[in-house]
């Protein structure tokens, strides 16, 4: 009776049932749609969840336990209360840890009754990372380039014959003893939780459900289903859908969660920057030190020119147009060799200001002894012409006269 009746109710508007609740939106980086429904035959829904961006968390109430939602309940408000800021997966085991204590203890403050107990699967996401930890058998899938993986391993009898070859999933999925799960929040205070970190990037999807989606659905269709939704939203109610049409036999939640942003666009851009300005100081630095090394060059060298027609010293190179009039002196260009004239309009350089000093005194002393040279040439012209006007008219230049012998 219950198989001919769940189609029916299956293909009802979920938005519509009383016992349907959901939870959309987006913050930039991440997009998350939800859906938790009480199914076809539970009288009412033990499964909570949490949707506090990053921190996305399904736990279901065990089934057949007494208070299962209050103790799916405490368990999502201590991990609220005590998860991670970040993508530590050791922080968020130990969150789920902490759970189970207050799970165990609640019986004792009037919350619930004792055996009740949960199952708790929870994901942070940071960028390109996502934290995971879990206890029982709400799942985690990860939807990469269009292939559905399984993150998580389920803490359950039929699982163990799984890992150990007995059955195979699809088995496990209808086998008689499904529900009998093997670790699980409330029950042992030496408990631990399953924790992990994965790489994770923009473009994938992230599912976290209990049992009442992944029992009724075969894994080559929930990945149809994940693969062809537009939406988280759309997702998660099409999953739900399925479930309902399978027949509905427990409690069904399930957080739809697209990675929208993995943060290494924003890291490519600020180490991009980063390099730049690396590469725009290291320039700054190299034209610096050119730059001084020029002007090392520039103030140490000196060379000879012209400035108002007189031998001019200069600080610099002539060669480069680099140069700085320092001294001009009392040295006149014009009395040197023209060859020395051609050389000071080029610039001469010199080793040292020292010797630039050295060659102008040498021009000096050049200068001085052309001078005197050319004064000492005057002088003998001049002296020869007085002798020739000293000598008798008609007399021989240069000879001795005298009378007859006898």
């Amino acid at each position: 009776m219950t198989q001919a009746i769940a189609p029916d109710r299956a293909l009802l508007d979920l938005a519509s049932r009383p016992d349907s609740d959901s939870d959309e939106g987006s913050n930039g980086r991440l997009s998350w749609g939800s859906r938790s429904d009480v199914g076809l035959i539970r009288g009412h829904n033990e499964d909570s969840y949490l949707i506090r961006p990053p921190l996305f968390a399904v736990s279901d109430g065990m089934g057949g336990h007494a208070a299962g939602e209050v103790a799916s309940s405490i368990a999502i408000h201590t991990l609220a209360q005590q998860a991670p800021a970040t993508a530590d997966s050791a922080a968020l085991g130990a969150a789920i840890e902490a759970a189970n204590t207050d799970i165990i203890v609640a019986p004792e403050t009037g919350r619930g009754r004792e055996g009740m107990g949960c199952t708790l699967t929870a994901c942070l996401i940071e960028n390109d990372k996502m934290a995971v930890a879990h206890v029982g058998d709400s799942r985690l899938y990860l939807l990469h380039k269009g292939t559905l993986v399984r993150v998580t391993h389920d803490h359950s009898f039929v699982e163990e014959l799984v890992d150990a070859g007995e059955i195979t999933p699809d088995e496990a999925r209808v086998h008689p003893s499904r529900s009998v799960i093997t670790r699980a929040l409330g029950s042992d205070p030496d408990m631990y939780a399953d924790h992990f970190t994965l790489d994770v990037e923009a473009g994938e999807r992230v599912i976290l459900c209990s049992d009442g989606i992944s029992s009724m659905i075969p894994d080559a269709e929930l990945e149809d289903i994940c693969v062809t939704s537009a939406s988280p939203q759309v997702c998660a109610d099409a999953l739900v859908s399925a479930a309902l049409v399978a027949g509905g036999h427990d409690n069904a939640t399930v957080i739809v969660v697209d990675i929208l942003d993995d943060g290494k666009e924003v890291v490519r851009r600020r180490t991009l920057r980063r390099n730049v300005t690396a590469w725009a100081l290291a320039l700054v630095a190299v034209v610096a030190l050119v730059a001084g090394i020029v002007a090392l060059i520039v103030n140490t060298s000196c060379y000879l020119s012209v400035s108002d027609g007189k031998v001019a010293l200069y600080s610099g190179i002539p060669d480069v147009g680099l140069g700085h009039l320092e001294q001009t002196t009392d040295v006149d260009v014009s009395l040197l060799p023209e060859t020395i004239q051609n050389q000071l309009r080029d610039g001469i350089q010199m080793p040292s200001q020292r010797d630039a000093e050295s060659t102008i005194q040498s021009y000096r002393t050049q200068i001085a002894d052309a001078q005197a040279k050319a004064a000492e040439t005057a002088e003998s012209v001049k002296d020869a012409a007085e002798s020739a006007a000293d000598q008798p008219a008609g007399a021989p230049s240069g000879t001795e006269t005298g009378g007859d012998a006898a």
